[in-house]
């Protein structure tokens, strides 16, 4: 970019033969792609006195869905239990479409798996949260996940692992 002296900006197109082959990388859409809530011990549970203590399992998918085209899928799992009984069980399967052009291979995993879920992960949250709410609960605010340090981790000690699993 330069300034000329009339106040005006230019500005030059870093590539001159006229090829696309800056790194991009984008959310393209997002969606449920599977929610279920369970409720199995109403009216009974809203008796039980207490806090229900709760379970979180998450697991991270990819998959190749066009030529540069990725979906990642970021599933929850969350099953909530008071003195013994199930208070609730929710399975969300939350997607999202990452459009990836002329990024590097080596870069190409941890955005799919790392930075991809993190993008994903706060309209997840409202999803799961407006469902508990919905099944008569008080809302389930999950705190913010570290996926691109899971990603290092799991990376570590699985080299090679296409998804990353985890639990909070």
């Amino acid at each position: 970019m330069s300034e000329q002296d009339d106040g005006i900006i230019t500005t030059t197109a870093p590539f001159s033969n006229g090829e696309d082959t800056a790194p991009a990388a984008g959310m393209i859409s997002q969606y449920v792609k599977d929610l279920s809530f369970e409720n199995p011990n109403a009216p009974a549970i809203y008796q039980t006195p207490g806090a229900p203590a709760i379970d979180v399992q998450f697991n991270i998918g990819a998959n190749q869905v066009g030529e540069d085209v990725h979906e990642i899928t970021l599933r929850i799992e969350v099953r909530a239990e008071s003195e013994g009984t199930v208070a609730f069980l929710v399975d969300l399967s939350f997607a999202g479409l990452f459009g990836l052009r002329n990024i590097p291979e080596e870069h190409i995993q941890p955005f799919l798996l790392g930075e991809a879920p993190r993008l994903l992960f706060p309209f997840a949250r409202r999803v799961l949260a407006d469902a508990v709410r919905d099944g008569g609960f008080p809302p389930l605010m999950l705190e913010p996940i570290d996926f691109g340090a899971l990603y290092l981790q799991q990376a570590a000690q699985q080299q090679g692992n296409v998804g990353v699993t985890g639990n909070a």
